[in-house]
């Protein structure tokens, strides 16, 4: 006979020490026949015959609980993770009797309906008394529609409060307040629409704003710097729209910001020159030898999709060390600045499917920690600069549809990339592509320059263009990096 598998004794601990959180009270008046069955849970006994435990047949863990009709009743819960089931039906009012419970799970469901406009005890989002015991509000990815309560992000207790990936509607009221301790939200993937409310520059504490894929229509809104601990801003997919540029008399610093996506919006014109000076926390090379994630504990769900390697890409949890700037998919012209040159710390930079035209600039070639790439899809001319193949960690580059001319650079991070990524150009020749260089006329066109493109060809007549060949380093940050993401989904140009 087969041997049989006993309850694995991790698993037993866990429900009894579960068990110690509720009493047995009154039956409930819609059961029919209660059976308290967590009288059967006892010590030194093996819990897949327990009432109400189901265990897997061959590993012997625990593959269901039903506690239906059982009476217990508690009060002193303070985490409750019932994520990724198939739960359904509207949110569980019965929660709100749960006065001690301080961080709720319910993402990856099937719960639908309206949120509750009001609460009570535990869940009373006015209660703005430092009582209020709920932290971490994570309900994403389900079905639920309708507004924002207002009531949700009036208690000072909140930290996190994750509402992505449900059909929520309606304005971002100004329902922020004075005393906030937010730190995370992340409204993305819903249908919210209006403006940014300036309220949100009362939660100093927030380190990660996440309103991707909405309808909000606005302009860029300078005052987000006043954020002190900002560090990842999600803007993609919105409706925002006019220019980029600082006020005249204000000077930014965006101090904590590593990670910044304002792609697929309308913003027009061109960038200032000074446009990259005021990142302060990607102008600083930071210590890539610690391992260091935004949020305090393991379970800390600050996720993000960003476009990396010509990938679609998300991080389960975001590394410090990760630090991006995506301006992809907009309507901006003009040059390049220069000043892009000061990121030092920058890992990911995506400019493509604008109209930026001009040279790129050869102070790209400090950027030694940069692993991907995109300047596809715009106007730009001139050479690829040959030191640009002294960027060992460079490991995606993508140049393809501009009016680039001359020999791609001879080095080996250029040469290990797909022929496709210089496809599209007037002028380009040399490896990987077919076109040798004695082919073609590589004489570049004489046309006005700006004063800052008169200053790069400065800087690249000091410069021969072909680079010594170098070997590729895989990046030492990518192979820390690559762990924590999985691969979403190609662009549609790669299809």
């Amino acid at each position: 006979a087969a041997t049989r598998i006993l309850c694995r004794p991790d698993q037993r601990d866990a429900l009894l020490e579960f068990k110690n959180e509720f009493e047995i009270g009154k039956p409930s008046p819609f059961c029919t026949i209660a059976h308290p069955k967590t009288l059967s849970w006892v010590n030194n006994s093996d819990c897949c015959y327990w009432d109400g435990i189901t265990c897997d047949s061959k590993s012997g863990e625990v593959i269901k609980l039903d506690l239906s009709c059982s009476s217990v009743r508690g009060r002193h819960l303070a985490f409750l993770d019932v994520e990724s089931n198939n739960l359904s039906g509207s949110f569980p009012l019965e929660l709100l009797n749960l006065t001690k419970l301080s961080i709720l799970f319910l993402s990856n469901n099937r719960f639908s309906g309206n949120l509750p406009s009001s609460f009570n005890n535990t869940l009373d989002f006015s209660n703005t008394s430092p009582s209020s015991k709920l932290r971490e509000l994570y309900i994403d990815n389900n079905n639920f529609i309708g507004p924002i309560p207002i009531t949700i992000f009036q208690s000072v207790s909140l930290v996190r409060v994750h509402l992505g990936n449900n059909h929520l509607s309606g304005k971002l009221s100004e329902i922020f307040f004075n005393g906030s301790n937010l730190r995370s939200l992340h409204l993305g993937h819903n249908q919210l629409v209006g403006k940014l409310p300036r309220s949100l520059s009362s939660c100093s504490s927030l380190e990660v704003l996440n309103l991707e894929h909405n309808r909000i229509n606005d302009t860029f809104q300078f005052w987000l710097e006043s954020l002190r601990n900002l560090q990842v801003l999600v803007l993609h997919s919105n409706e925002f729209h006019g220019l980029l540029q600082y006020h005249p008399n204000v000077t930014p610093s965006f101090s904590q910001l590593r990670i910044i996506d304002i792609s697929h919006n309308s913003f027009t014109g061109t960038l200032p020159s000074n446009f990259f000076m005021y990142w302060s926390a990607i102008f600083s090379k930071g210590n890539h030898s610690e391992l260091n994630y935004i949020g305090d504990r393991s379970y800390d769900q600050d996720s993000l999709a960003l476009m990396n390697k010509g990938l679609k890409m998300k991080y389960r949890r975001i590394l410090t060390l990760l630090t991006a700037i995506d301006i992809s998919e907009n309507r901006l012209q003009g040059n390049i600045p220069k000043s892009i040159g000061q990121v030092k710390n920058l890992i990911v930079l995506n400019l493509s499917s604008n109209g930026f035209s001009g040279h790129i600039p050869s102070s790209l070639a400090n950027l030694t920690t940069l692993e991907s790439l995109d300047l596809s899809n715009n106007k730009l001319s001139g050479q690829i600069p040959p030191s640009l193949g002294d960027l060992t960690s460079l490991s995606n580059i993508t140049v393809s549809h501009n009016q680039l001319v001359g020999p791609i650079p001879q080095s080996t991070q250029f040469q290990t990339q797909d022929a496709s990524s210089f496809e599209d150009n007037m002028g380009l020749c040399g490896r990987p592509l077919s076109i040798t260089c004695g082919d073609i006329d590589t004489e570049i066109s004489e046309e006005p320059e700006t004063e800052e493109e008169k200053e790069e060809e400065e800087e690249k007549a000091v410069l021969s263009w072909t680079a010594a060949v170098i070997g590729l380093a895989p990046g030492v940050i990518f192979g820390l990096i690559i762990g924590t993401f999985v691969t979403l989904q190609k662009p549609q140009w790669l299809m």
